[in-house]
C-alpha cells in the first residue's frame, strides 16, 4: 500500500477534498469575488487570477444508474470529469475556461436537464424519501416534486423573482422535512386506527407511549391482550407514534390531506430566522399530479412575484404586508384552524393591538 494513500473512513462523510477540481483546490480560502453571468451559471475568480466556471442543473434526488451514468459521462466530454451535488438535488459541472459553458449547456439540454437554480430563482424543491424508500409516508414526496416542478421550470430556470425562493415538501409530519419559503407537508386529520391483535407481537409498548408528544398514549388491555389505547381528546395526529408502531396506521386515503406552510426561513442577514406558518390545510391528497396544492403554491408565487421588493424574501415581504392583505393577494380563506392554540404558545401570540392593511 502507497504510503500516501488515504486511510479509509468507516463512519461519516468521505473527505471532500479529493473529490475537488483541482482548481478549487489550488485557491480554496482564497477566492476574491463570484458573479452570476446568466442563470444557472456562477462565475469565481481567485486572488491568483484563476476562474472557475459552474454549471447547474436540476437533476430528481433518486437517480436511476442510468441517468447517474449519463450525467458523469456528459461531464467526462465537456467539463473537467468533476461533479458536485446539492442539498437540492442538483448537480454542478466545474470548468475553467467560459468558451467550455455554452457547449456543456447544450449538452445537458439536448439530453433533457434543465439549467438553472440560481440567484433569484425558484430552487429545485427539497424533498423527503416518499413512497420508494420511506417506511412511513402519508404520500410521496417525490411525486409532489415531479408535479410541481413540471409547472415551475419556467422559474428554475429563470431569475425573476425578488430574491430566492426555497421550497420543500414531506410525506410525513415528524421526520424528514425542513424550513422553506414554502413548504408542502401531509396532514393527518384522524387519530391512528390501533390493529389490537397486534400490538403486542410488534410494539415495545414503553416506547410508543412514551414517545407521543402529548402524552395521548396509554397501556390497556383489549380482548385480553396487550395493547395501547388513545385519548382522541389529546391527540394531535402527528403520527409519531405509527413508526414504533406499526399496527398504529394513521395512514388513510381519505383523511391524509396536504397542508402547505410558508415564511420559513434560516438565514439572518436581514432579519432573524423565522419559523414558517399555516396558511392552506385539507388540500387534497391526490396523486400523481396533486393538482390542488399544486394551484395553491403558484398563487403564492404569482402573488410574491409581483408583490415583493427586490431582495425581499417571502417572510419579509409577508411581514411588510400584513397576514390580512397576503391571504387577499392569494386568494386563501382564513379560518380559526390558522390560530395558534397549542397550549404551549403563549411565547408566540402576536400580543400587539397593531394592525397592519
Amino acid at each position: 500500500m502507497a504510503k500516501d494513500m488515504r486511510e479509509p473512513i468507516e463512519s461519516g462523510c468521505p473527505d471532500p477534498w479529493q473529490y475537488m477540481h483541482p482548481t478549487m483546490r489550488k485557491n480554496f480560502g482564497q477566492w476574491k469575488y463570484h458573479d452570476h453571468p446568466r442563470p444557472g451559471v456562477l462565475r469565481h475568480v481567485a486572488y491568483s487570477g484563476d476562474e472557475i466556471w459552474t454549471v447547474r442543473a436540476g437533476t430528481q434526488r433518486i437517480l436511476d444508474v442510468f441517468t447517474l451514468r449519463k450525467l458523469c459521462d456528459i461531464g467526462d466530454e465537456f467539463a473537467d470529469g468533476y461533479v458536485h451535488f446539492t442539498l437540492r438535488s442538483n448537480i454542478e459541472y466545474m470548468v475553467t475556461e467560459e468558451s467550455r459553458v455554452d457547449p456543456l449547456i447544450n449538452a445537458l439540454e439536448e439530453a433533457g436537464f434543465i439549467v438553472g437554480g440560481t440567484q433569484n430563482s425558484v430552487a429545485m424543491i427539497s424533498h423527503t424519501q416518499g413512497w420508494l424508500h420511506c417506511d412511513i409516508p402519508g404520500t410521496d414526496a417525490s411525486g409532489v416534486v415531479k408535479s410541481m416542478m413540471d409547472e415551475l421550470i419556467d422559474e428554475f430556470r429563470n431569475a425573476n423573482m425578488p430574491n430566492r425562493v426555497h421550497l420543500t415538501t414531506s410525506c410525513c409530519q415528524i421526520n424528514c422535512g425542513g424550513q422553506g419559503d414554502i413548504a408542502i407537508n401531509i396532514q393527518h386529520t384522524k387519530p391512528p386506527k390501533i390493529n389490537h391483535d397486534l400490538v403486542a407481537n410488534v410494539c415495545e409498548r414503553p416506547s410508543v407511549v412514551a414517545r407521543c408528544p402529548v402524552a395521548a398514549i396509554r397501556p390497556a388491555m383489549v380482548n385480553g391482550k396487550p395493547s395501547l389505547e388513545v385519548d382522541e381528546r389529546k391527540c394531535i395526529c402527528c403520527g409519531a407514534c405509527y413508526p414504533p408502531c406499526p399496527p398504529m396506521q394513521i395512514n388513510d386515503a381519505e383523511h391524509s390531506k396536504l397542508a402547505i406552510w410558508v415564511g420559513g426561513n434560516h438565514s439572518n442577514a436581514r432579519g432573524k430566522p423565522t419559523f414558517q406558518k399555516l396558511v392552506a390545510a385539507g388540500i387534497p391528497n391526490n396523486p400523481p399530479r396533486w393538482p390542488e396544492a399544486t394551484a395553491i403554491v403558484k398563487r403564492i408565487l404569482k402573488a410574491y412575484k409581483e408583490g415583493a421588493r427586490d431582495w425581499e424574501r417571502v417572510n419579509e415581504w409577508i411581514e411588510r404586508i400584513g397576514w390580512p392583505r397576503f391571504f387577499e393577494e392569494v386568494e386563501l380563506p382564513f379560518t380559526k384552524y390558522h390560530i395558534d392554540t397549542w397550549r404551549g404558545s403563549r411565547a408566540s401570540f402576536n400580543a400587539s393591538s397593531y394592525i397592519r392593511f
